[in-house]
């Protein structure tokens, strides 16, 4: 119970960090997000190029690469968590909206507002808790179980840090519903906001 006590005070400590900073905060978490996409693009290939490597070496060759598998499956989790944030800022993620469509803009508004800072909050519980996952594999030394024993850590990692990037991102968004005017529409920035006031929508 007092974690989820010290998780809310994170949460409300941060929300009024990115509230007053709310442009900067915008552009910066942009930042960050196009490059972890871009790392996660790149994984995106490096995997594609390891399996189709793996599956020559292994028909053509009769020679597999040992730990190919257990490999492919830690960096998955690296690339789903990596671009998370920058989906749900490009508005990406499926979501069922058959009902909310058909309602009145105020109350669909209100309902997404609603839906946010709820998602707000259990992506902030689950990054502690991943966190704490991921801190005690690496405290253990925890590996993979067949060889080359690849290190869980870094995978696990990216679980907390997507879940933290994500929730930063739909609280920026809840701002923007809530006043429209004056915190910036945070589906494309520029980082060129990080050194000005303005921004660009």
């Amino acid at each position: 119970m007092h974690e989820l006590l010290l998780i809310f005070c994170i949460i409300l400590a941060v929300g009024a960090v990115i509230t007053a900073l709310a442009v900067k905060a915008a552009a910066l978490l942009f930042l960050i997000e196009r490059y972890l996409t871009y790392a996660s693009a790149a994984i995106i290939i490096g995997v594609m190029c390891f399996v189709g490597a793996e599956v020559f070496m292994r028909y053509v060759l009769n020679s597999p690469i040992p730990g190919h598998l257990e490999g492919s499956e830690l960096l998955v989790c690296i690339i789903v968590f990596f671009a998370v944030s920058y989906t749900q800022s490009l508005k990406g993620h499926v979501g069922m909206t058959l009902i909310i469509d058909s309602l009145p803009d105020k109350t669909k508004n209100i309902l997404e507002i609603i839906t946010l800072l709820l998602s707000v909050t259990t992506c902030a519980v689950l990054s502690y808790f991943s966190f704490k996952y991921a801190y005690n594999c690496w405290v253990i030394g925890d590996i993979t179980m067949s060889p080359p024993f690849f290190p869980v850590w870094p995978s696990a990692l990216a679980i907390p840090i997507g879940y933290m990037l994500l929730s930063m991102r739909m609280y920026l968004q809840a701002l923007h519903l809530i006043v429209p005017n004056y915190y910036p529409a945070n589906e494309i920035m520029d980082e060129s906001a990080l050194f000005t006031d303005e921004v660009t929508n």
